[in-house]
């Protein structure tokens, strides 16, 4: 079992950042691929990006791209997930989600969810 807690939600204005964090516990941080995804209300959930368990490669969603990275931290089993140019659209639930693969499967399933933080972005 992997347990997920994110944090770093709130309430920003359009152009500006955020950092989302989440701290994982339980099974060996390094051995699993992270993955960021978020639900806006009403929508579908929708894939935001992911990182692979060693940090060498990363994958974004097109409507995040150029704006938002993905980091972590083995040492700290913790990922991290950075927002720039925010934009009222990218309002939503973010989920931290975790993999255990042994290939790189960025928009496979994932095994391990949190509980979601909310990101609101105002115009």
């Amino acid at each position: 079992q992997v347990q997920l807690v994110e944090s770093g939600g709130g309430l920003v204005q359009a152009g500006g950042s955020l950092r989302l964090s989440c701290a994982a516990s339980g099974r060996p941080f390094s051995r699993y691929n992270m993955g960021w995804f978020r639900q806006g209300s009403g929508k579908e959930r929708e894939f935001v990006g992911a990182i692979m368990w060693s940090g060498g490669d990363t994958d974004y969603a097109d409507s995040v791209k150029g704006r938002f990275t993905i980091s972590r931290d083995n040492a700290k089993n913790t990922v991290y997930l950075q927002m720039n140019s925010l934009k009222p659209e990218d309002t939503a639930v973010y989920y931290c989600t975790a993999q255990y693969r042994s290939t790189w499967s960025p928009r496979g399933e994932y095994d391990y969810w949190g509980q979601g933080t909310q990101v609101t972005v105002s115009s």
